[in-house]
C-alpha cells in the first residue's frame, strides 16, 4: 500500500475547512461588519453564546454535506441537490442566484469602502480591484482556487491572531471590563447565531469541488468537524476586541478599521486590510467557481470537451460585473442588514431541513 503524503491529507482534511472559512469570511465578516450585526447586540456573552450556535451548526451541515457529496460522488452543487432534491434541484439554483448577488454586491461594496478608508480612493477603484482580481483567478480552475485558499488562509490566521495581540496591549483593559460588566444576554442572542449560521451554511455547498480528493466517510466527517471551528476562529478573536468599543462599532461600516484607528499603528492597518483584500479576493473566487464548475459540468456532459479559461473567466466577470453594480447603488450595511435575514430562511428550507431528514436517511440506507 502507498503511503499517504502530508500534501494528500491537507487536501482531504484541512482544505475543506479552509475553503469553507474563505466562502463564509466574505465581506461582512472580514470587515466587522456581519459581527457588529448579529453579535454585538446580545451583549459579550451573548454574542460568544450566539457564535457557539452557529459553528456547532456550521460543524454539523458540513460534517453531514461532505459525506452525503463523498458517498454519491456529488461535486458540483447540480449534482448534489439532484442527488438530494431529486426533480426540485432548481429551487436550490434560484437560492444560490439570489445568495451570489448578495454576497458579490457585498464584497463590491466591501472593497470600494476598503479603498476608500486605506487609500482615499473612490470606491469604484477598490470594487473593480476586486472584479478583475476574482475574474483572474476562477478563470484558471481548481488548481488555483485551491492554492488561492492555502496560501490566503496564512496571512488571515496570522493577521487575526496578531490583531488580537495588539487589541490585548492596547485596550486589553477596556475588552476585560466590556465583558466583567457585561449585562445577561439579550433574548436575540440564539436567533442571532441562527440566523448568521443560516445564510453562511451555504459555502458547505459552493466549496463541493474541492471535495473531490475525499477517499472515505471518515475523511468527510473529520473534514466537517474541522470546518467550523476553522471558520469562526477568527470571527471569535474579532468580536472579543470588538467588545470594548461595541457602541462605536456597531453603527460604522468597517468596524475593523475603527478598531485600526484604535490601535494607532498605521504598518498594521495597512497590513490588515491587505489581508481584507485577500479575504474578500478567496470569497468571491470560490462562490464564483462553484458556478463555472456547475456550467463547465453541463458543457462536459454536452460537449465531451473542458470549459476553456477565456470562457470562465467571461462567465465571472460578467458574473461579478452585475452583481458588484448592485453594491454601488445599495451600500454595505444596508445590503447586510436586509437581505441576510431573508436568505437565511431561504437557504434553511432549501438545504438545511432537507439535509438533515433526506440526507440522513439516504446516508444510513443503500439508496
Amino acid at each position: 500500500m502507498t503511503a499517504t503524503v502530508p500534501s494528500d491529507w491537507f487536501r482531504r482534511l484541512l482544505l475543506p475547512g479552509l475553503a469553507f472559512k474563505a466562502v463564509v469570511i466574505g465581506g461582512g465578516y472580514a470587515t466587522g461588519r456581519e459581527i457588529a450585526e448579529f453579535f454585538l447586540p446580545a451583549g459579550p456573552w451573548g454574542g460568544l453564546a450566539a457564535m457557539a450556535v452557529a459553528c456547532a451548526l456550521w460543524t454539523i451541515v458540513c460534517a453531514l454535506t461532505f459525506a452525503f457529496a463523498q458517498k454519491f460522488a456529488t461535486y458540483d452543487y447540480r449534482s448534489f441537490f439532484g442527488e438530494l432534491l431529486g426533480r426540485l434541484w432548481p429551487l436550490f439554483e434560484c437560492a444560490y442566484a439570489l445568495f451570489l448577488i448578495l454576497i458579490l454586491a457585498v464584497f463590491g461594496a466591501a472593497a470600494g469602502e476598503l479603498g476608500a478608508a486605506t487609500l482615499h480612493l473612490p470606491k469604484i477603484v477598490g470594487t473593480v480591484a476586486l472584479l478583475l482580481s476574482i475574474g483572474g483567478f476562477a478563470a484558471f480552475g481548481n488548481e488555483a482556487v485551491e492554492r488561492l485558499f492555502g496560501w490566503v488562509s496564512i496571512l488571515l490566521y496570522g493577521a487575526y491572531a496578531l490583531f488580537l495581540f495588539l487589541a490585548l496591549t492596547s485596550f486589553g483593559g477596556a475588552i476585560g471590563d466590556a465583558f466583567a460588566h457585561a449585562p445577561p444576554p439579550s433574548d436575540g442572542w440564539l436567533i442571532g447565531g441562527l440566523t448568521y449560521a443560516g445564510y453562511n451554511i451555504v459555502g458547505a455547498v459552493v466549496i463541493l469541488p474541492v471535495l473531490r480528493h475525499m477517499r472515505t466517510r471518515r475523511d468527510a466527517v473529520i473534514a466537517g468537524a474541522i470546518a467550523g471551528p476553522l471558520a469562526m476562529l477568527p470571527a471569535l478573536l474579532f468580536f472579543v476586541s470588538m467588545c470594548a468599543f461595541a457602541g462605536e462599532a456597531s453603527a460604522a461600516a468597517l468596524p475593523s478599521d475603527l478598531l485600526l484607528g484604535k490601535l494607532g499603528q498605521p504598518w498594521f492597518r495597512l497590513l490588515f486590510q491587505a489581508m481584507i483584500f485577500a479575504a474578500l479576493l478567496e470569497s468571491g473566487t470560490g462562490a464564483v467557481h462553484a458556478i463555472n464548475e456547475r456550467i463547465a459540468g453541463t458543457w462536459r456532459a454536452r460537449r465531451d470537451a473542458d470549459l476553456s479559461k477565456a470562457a470562465r473567466a467571461a462567465i465571472s466577470l460578467g458574473l461579478l460585473a452585475a452583481c458588484m453594480l448592485l453594491a454601488e447603488r445599495v451600500g454595505l450595511v444596508a445590503l447586510i442588514a436586509s437581505g441576510y435575514r431573508l436568505l437565511a430562511g431561504v437557504i434553511g428550507l432549501i438545504f438545511v431541513i432537507p439535509l438533515l431528514v433526506r440526507g440522513t436517511w439516504k446516508l444510513r440506507s443503500n439508496a
